[in-house]
């Protein structure tokens, strides 16, 4: 590998000594946009190539059935044996990433923090280029913690006999600061969370669901072996959110008292009553989803009709905790969301809240999340995307497996609600999401080796349903498709 002379930019400098020296590092960058100029940066002073990385370089441009300009620029940084790697990317191209970074294919992966989160690859260094991170206060200094995520990638066992971590400073104040808060600072206490309600009520309704807790004293129990009560010793202020916790089930009908339904307040009496959960609460607890998720979507189902549309049922989806986090909204979106709000507001699900409300902006995220869902079943590519929203291809793939799950697990509810609601709607809704395709497109898409892509040109050559395709000649499906794809086409039809 043939390197230019060192530059003025600290981080890059570290890396071509490193380089100089035949090791590898990883950069860690606070942002995506960050850890991607820094892989091109560092791509402009290495020189030479190599067919092995031209060949990488054509795996990672090919991931996509349609390469995204984020793709386009990706395969530029490894043909010089340079990578970024956040959850932009997609599966495949972090998989062709870290394997290639492994076998040392790959000499410098540019990052977030999240590849630090377990991820076990051979890096001699880690230069951290900012130790600081855009919040609700503005720029501020990470946690410990995460920093010694970060500095514990360098000199991994089986791979190196030491490693280096090495933190950018910008000046004498700014190392003084590094210093006392990360190299002679102590790292944050680690506190359990059970005590938070979205954790409580889901355990609770699954330890109920399942029988192993029935009254206060094995609930009570139970909770007193975990380690919150190790921690806080307070089992009083936990007996109180337990208390909440049970009204908020037995109100939602996920769990049923052995004092009936009628007298709320004695069903609420921990002492003197066995719960059980209803049928409906047993399988809102094997679907593994937040209670009040659950009481939300069944409101929400309530109100919807057969021809419920498409962008009313994803705004459910994108308006749950489990979505979360949602997308950001710049200054530009506020007029599109609006207009599609104006537009639709007779058929919405939920109630809109005021635009002065403090939760109005949370609402206008999902908003945004459930648009991008609604465009990608309408058949706009991953580059579209992009650009329209501002979301990488990695980021869509993660959105769209957790709506299949809720999107599931809504169709499970709804099967036990009465009267039913249209689960039809769901059931369709949720194969045009995992396919990204109109409605009219899913009959072809159910055939093996067809995309949106290819079931798109067979509808535009008048091949619209199954029928079509058995009706059709083999050598008219040939001329659309493809010789070999033609073939197995006609051949799943039984042709």
């Amino acid at each position: 590998m043939k390197i230019l002379t060192p530059t003025n930019d600290g981080a890059i400098d570290l890396v071509l000594d490193t380089l100089r020296h035949e090791k590898q590092c990883l950069v860690f960058a606070n942002t995506k946009r960050s850890a991607e100029k820094a892989a091109e940066d560092i791509s402009k002073v290495i020189k030479e190539s190599s067919k092995e990385l031209g060949d990488l370089s054509r795996q990672v441009l090919k991931a996509l059935s349609r390469p995204t300009m984020q793709c386009e620029r990706l395969a530029k940084c490894v043909k010089k044996g340079i990578a970024y790697h956040h959850a932009g990317l997609v599966g495949k191209q972090k998989e062709l990433i870290e394997n290639a970074f492994r076998n040392k294919l790959v000499k410098v992966i540019c990052a977030t923090p999240t590849l630090a989160m377990g991820i076990n690859i051979p890096a001699f260094r880690a230069i951290i280029k900012e130790l600081r991170r855009y919040g609700g206060r503005g720029l501020d200094w990470i946690p410990v913690l995460e920093y010694y995520q970060m500095a514990g990638r360098a000199g991994r066992p089986g791979y190196d006999e030491h490693g280096e971590a090495i933190v950018v400073a910008n000046n004498e104040s700014h190392k003084k600061k590094i210093h006392e808060l990360y190299i002679s600072g102590e790292p944050e206490d680690i506190y359990s969370k059970l005590a938070v309600e979205p954790a409580l009520r889901t355990y609770l309704l699954s330890l109920i669901a399942t029988g192993y807790v029935r009254d206060e004293k094995e609930i009570i129990g139970f909770f007193k072996k975990t380690f919150w009560a190790f921690q806080f010793r307070d089992m009083e202020k936990l007996r109180v959110i337990i208390h909440k916790m049970i009204g908020l089930l037995l109100d939602w009908g996920f769990i049923e008292s052995s004092a009936g339904s009628e007298d709320f307040q004695s069903a609420l009496d921990l002492e003197n009553n066995k719960y059980k959960a209803s049928i409906i609460g047993k399988r809102v607890a094997e679907l593994y989803i937040d209670p009040y998720t659950a009481d939300f979507v069944i409101g929400c189902l309530k109100r919807a009709k057969e021809e419920t549309r498409s962008l009313s049922l994803l705004l459910v989806l994108s308006n749950t905790l489990e979505m979360r986090p949602l997308l950001s909204v710049r200054v530009k979106d506020e007029e599109m969301i609006d207009k599609v709000l104006l537009k639709h507001s007779d058929e919405l699900l939920m109630s809109v809240p005021n635009c002065y409300e403090p939760f109005y902006d949370g609402f206008q995220r999902a908003v945004k999340t459930a648009m991008v869902f609604e465009e990608w079943v309408n058949e706009k590519d991953e580059e579209t995307l992009l650009e329209e929203f501002g979301i990488r291809p990695g980021e869509i793939r993660v959105k769209l497996e957790r709506a299949d799950w809720l999107l599931y697990a809504a169709e499970e509810i709804a099967k036990l609600m009465k009267p039913r609601p249209p689960v039809k709607e769901l059931i369709k809704l949720r194969l045009r999401l995992k396919y990204g395709v109109k409605e009219q497109l899913l009959p072809l898409v159910r055939l093996e080796g067809i995309g949106r892509a290819r079931a798109r040109k067979l509808y535009f050559y008048g091949i619209k349903d199954l029928g079509d395709v058995k009706r059709a000649s083999v050598s008219k499906l040939i001329s659309v498709l493809g010789k070999k794809v033609g073939e197995d086409v006609k051949r799943q039809v039984g042709g």
